[in-house]
Order: structure tokens, then C-alpha cells, then sequence
């Protein structure tokens, strides 16, 4: 994983409004953390570090130049806007060259499965160890003709050299199960509800319906009482 570059500057003001303001000049407030020091304040710019953090994946790393000084940090925690989807805040872990982190990298399902089968991702992410330069973007994981039944495993998983499982290599990753029909989905949803008492008013609309499907089934059966006379 290659490390974008980016100049940062310290900053000396703290606090939501310092925040605000900095958020305003399309700036992002952010804390380096690590190797013993001291946490290290800086500010960087908006929209240059949203494109590398969107590069970079969950696990970005950049190099960040602060005042003449060049620190590697990995993105640890990314606090976003639920709304207006912009980020407020970064936290950063300083690493160096050669470093072994521990990072949780996602998984990517590729491929179609048997047909009439579903496919369940049950852990989308594994933890593992790597150098701070090489980490994994993501692990693929095939799923191309598996028949129902088929559990890949967390061990299962190939890694390129240098990556180190840290995950329980019997934890779940994908499991491949028999597809549910709509009408057996809604048979076990009515079924479940019963068990909690859980009880749904008619509407006028579903009670009309039900007087036209009973007339109409009457009708047929006077048709075939005619039809044997």
C-alpha cells in the first residue's frame, strides 16, 4: 500500500468551535497518536485527505508532512457526518517502514454460487497482522459454483507473504445455504409472529378481497352441483 502524501499543520486551538472553524475552510481537525509521544494536533486539507482516505480503504496510510517532518500514520478512527457525510475528525496512528500493525481488513465475495442458494457473509472483515507499507486492501473470497453446505473458514483464506492471521482460523467467513421461496419466508414470518401473539388488523380492502375469492368460490361449486344434475 503505497502512502499518499499530504501536508499538515500543527494547530494550537482546540475544542468544537476551533472545529467548526477549521471545518469551514474545508480543513479537517485531526490527532496523531503512537510510539510514545506525545498526541500530535494538525490540521489537514479537506478534500485532498478524503480522496486518499477513499484510495487508501479502510486501513489508509499517509505520509504526512508536519513542519518539515515526514510521519507515516495509518487511519485508525474516521468520524463522519451522518448527514452531510463530510469528515469531522481523523484519528491517526503513527507507524514506520517495516512496522507490524494489527489492522481488520474486509472481505470481497466474488463469484455465483449453485443455483437456488444463498449466500451469507457472516464476518465481513478478518484481523490480521501486517507491515504498515504492505497492508491488505482486501481478501477475496470465491464463491463461483459452491453447492449448499459450502463454509469457508477463516483459515481457508490466502494471504500474501508478510500477513499473519490474528482471527480464530475457524471463524466463519461465508456459508452457503439452501435459498428460502417467498411463500416458505412468509409462512415462517407468520409463524413467528404467532409465537409472540403478534396480530395484524384487516383492512376493508383485504376483507372485500376475501368476500369477491368466496363468492367466486361458491359460484364454482354451485357450477359443478349444476353440471352433475
Amino acid at each position: 500500500m503505497a502512502a499518499e502524501k499530504i501536508t499538515a499543520e500543527t494547530r494550537t486551538e482546540f475544542g468544537k468551535g476551533a472545529a467548526r472553524r477549521i471545518r469551514r475552510d474545508d480543513k479537517i481537525p485531526a490527532v496523531i497518536y503512537g510510539h510514545g509521544n506525545d498526541p500530535v494536533h494538525v490540521t489537514l486539507p479537506g478534500h485532498q485527505t478524503m480522496m486518499a482516505l477513499k484510495h487508501g480503504g479502510s486501513n489508509a496510510l499517509l505520509e504526512l508532512d508536519v513542519e518539515g517532518t515526514n510521519q507515516l500514520a495509518l487511519a485508525k478512527e474516521v468520524q463522519v457526518d451522518p448527514i452531510r457525510r463530510v469528515i469531522e475528525h481523523i484519528d491517526f496512528v503513527a507507524v514506520r517502514r517495516g512496522e507490524k500493525v494489527t489492522v481488520d481488513v474486509p472481505i470481497h465475495v466474488v463469484g455465483d454460487a449453485a443455483p437456488d442458494t444463498l449466500v451469507v457473509t457472516e464476518n465481513a472483515v478478518i484481523s490480521v497482522e501486517a507491515e504498515a507499507t504492505h497492508i491488505p486492501e482486501f481478501f477475496e473470497v470465491s464463491v463461483e459454483g459452491a453447492p449448499v453446505g459450502t463454509q469457508i473458514h477463516a483459515s481457508e483464506i490466502t494471504l500474501p507473504s508478510g500477513t499473519t492471521l490474528l482471527a480464530d482460523g475457524e471463524l466463519l467467513i461465508v456459508n452457503v445455504t439452501q435459498q428460502i421461496s417467498a411463500e416458505a419466508l412468509e409462512a415462517e414470518l407468520a409463524e413467528a409472529e404467532e409465537d409472540l401473539g403478534i396480530e395484524h388488523d384487516v383492512s376493508d380492502a383485504e376483507i372485500a378481497e376475501a368476500q369477491v375469492e368466496a363468492a367466486a368460490e361458491d359460484a364454482a361449486v354451485e357450477a359443478e352441483g349444476s353440471s352433475a344434475e
